[in-house]
């Protein structure tokens, strides 16, 4: 059973508390390490890597190599390896 623990944040240094379903949810994924950081500086530095929730990602342009309709992917297609439009991909 978990017990809720206060840690101190490795940036700006304030208490926050790892609560006891926060435990369990990193034991069901076999996560070894607490949170080092609280729940506004995981945020703020996500967005700054700009992978938030919302952020815009950048998107290129390509032709499904199955239906030839154009579409758009999250990587840089390469001319070595298929792409597949979102319709061609779910069904494989």
């Amino acid at each position: 059973m978990y017990n809720d623990k206060t840690l101190v944040c490795k940036d700006c240094g304030q208490e926050f508390v790892f609560s006891a379903s926060e435990q369990e949810f990193y034991a069901e994924k076999g996560f070894e390490n607490e949170p080092q950081r609280c729940r506004s500086c995981r945020m703020a530095r996500k967005q700054a890597r700009g992978t938030a929730t919302g952020g815009a990602r950048q998107l290129f342009d390509a032709v499904c190599a199955e239906c030839g309709k154009a579409c758009k992917v999250p990587f840089e297609p390469r001319n070595d390896r298929p792409v597949y439009c979102s319709d061609c991909f779910s069904r494989r």
